[in-house]
């Protein structure tokens, strides 16, 4: 660490946070509604559900893969530079896709669209912010950021919902494509500590990535992040569609229209929006407990508070009420698992290359989403309904919150640049 670091890291923080949280929201508000798109763009073309699924797949897979690299990318060149990259390959794929006619064009061109998410996600955004926050305010700064995500999801979908009222699906992709690039307006505030050059970066990251690699508590920390990847996948991907099936024709009247619900169509929008909503608070909360105790418990709590909550919600008759619940209980324990899980990531190993260490993890939980959209739109196609790939995600749940309690929290030694 260079001298006089953490005196600069206050005045650093909070342009840094508020850039950052800008970011995510846009970026995630986008990603957040491509469920909104499934029942639209695979009626106009006739195509299966799986068909649309495996292109949700595939972004969300190439997203985990770009993670590392974009981290890796903004810690050679520079935060902003990445940025920048990323979200001109988020506005390319979506430009591109609003031009796709077929299953394999729109699959293909999702991969550009899933490294655009990972060039101004979490792995990127969360390493500055860890950068320029004091160790004691980094678990609560991380959960600010990554409260910022949730938020776009509160407004995603709806916004999804909305311009598809009046607008082609294709225009409103494209619409999305300005709004990823409106929001480089504000990088030039985002200005985050560097501690070393290139050589020094390069071989002090290989020293940390070895010393990662050889610790069983990042082995499980990987392991265990996949289920989070899986559930939050399907739900994102499918749960519209399956509000929309399950639920059947709402009656207009009673508190459902008095919040404007009078479709399944739209119930399913806003159980997203909904999900979104409570886990703002709950990242917040998570990342309070976060300064407080130990990491490792608190992630096994969310996945079998995860768990528990998915199994009531399958076994109990569905109703309009039971969704509305469900997405509450569900979103307060949504992405409570990100500034914990990169919490504990810069407490083992240090915040100088949380980036890339988060940001392999992170492969592990986009592996996890890979598989719940696909699994869910391919299931579905064989049997008519998403039953199994809910008992799937509450199986991989219960193993998470198991294989969290053996980590040892405090037992790695970053190695400095």
């Amino acid at each position: 660490m260079i001298p006089g670091m953490e005196q600069t890291r206050a005045p650093l923080l909070t342009p840094v946070l508020v850039t950052g949280c800008l970011i995510i929201l846009v970026s995630f508000a986008i990603r957040a509604s491509f469920g909104v798109f499934q029942i639209p763009i695979a009626s106009e073309f006739g195509w299966m559900r799986a068909d649309f699924s495996l292109a949700i797949a595939v972004q969300n897979l190439a997203w985990g893969v770009g993670q590392p690299l974009f981290a890796a990318l903004a810690e050679r060149i520079g935060d902003r530079k990445a940025i920048v990259l990323g979200a001109l390959t988020y506005a390319a794929g979506l430009v591109l896709s609003s031009f796709a006619v077929t299953p394999e064009q729109h699959q293909l061109l999702e991969i550009l669209v899933g490294f655009g998410i990972a060039g101004t996600g979490f792995g990127v955004i969360l390493a500055v912010v860890g950068r320029a926050a004091s160790p004691e305010r980094r678990s609560m700064s991380l959960a600010v950021a990554t409260a910022a995500g949730s938020a776009g999801q509160v407004i995603g979908a709806p916004t999804a919902e909305w311009l598809l009222s009046f607008l082609p699906w294709q225009q409103v992709f494209t619409v999305f494509a300005a709004a990823i690039l409106l929001v480089l307006l504000v990088l030039p505030m985002m200005r985050a500590p560097k501690v070393a050059g290139p050589v020094e970066v390069e071989e002090a990251m290989m020293a940390n990535l070895l010393r990662a690699f050889r610790d069983p508590s990042y082995t499980l920390i990987f392991v265990g992040f996949f289920s989070c990847g899986y559930q939050l996948g399907f739900i994102t991907a499918h749960f519209p569609a399956f509000v929309t099936e399950m639920c059947g024709p709402i009656m207009a009247g009673g508190i459902l229209a008095t919040l404007g619900i009078s479709t399944t169509s739209a119930l399913g929008a806003v159980a997203i929006s909904l999900i979104g909503l409570a886990n703002i608070a709950g990242t917040l909360v998570a990342g309070w407990l976060g300064q407080k105790y130990q990491k490792k418990y608190l992630l096994a709590g969310i996945y079998a508070g995860r768990t528990l909550a998915s199994v009531l919600f399958i076994v109990t008759p569905m109703t309009p009420g039971s969704v509305l619940l469900f997405s509450t209980v569900m979103g307060a324990l949504w992405l409570a698992t990100v500034p914990l899980t990169s919490g504990l990531v810069a407490a083992l190993y240090g915040a100088r290359y949380m980036g890339t260490l988060f940001g392999i993890i992170f492969f592990s939980h986009q592996l996890g989403s890979f598989m719940g959209v696909w699994l869910g739109g391919r299931l579905y196609d064989l049997q008519g309904d998403y039953t199994l790939v809910w008992w799937i995600g509450i199986g991989v749940g219960a193993f998470s919150a198991l294989v969290h309690l053996p980590i040892r929290e405090r037992g790695a030694r970053p190695v400095a640049a």
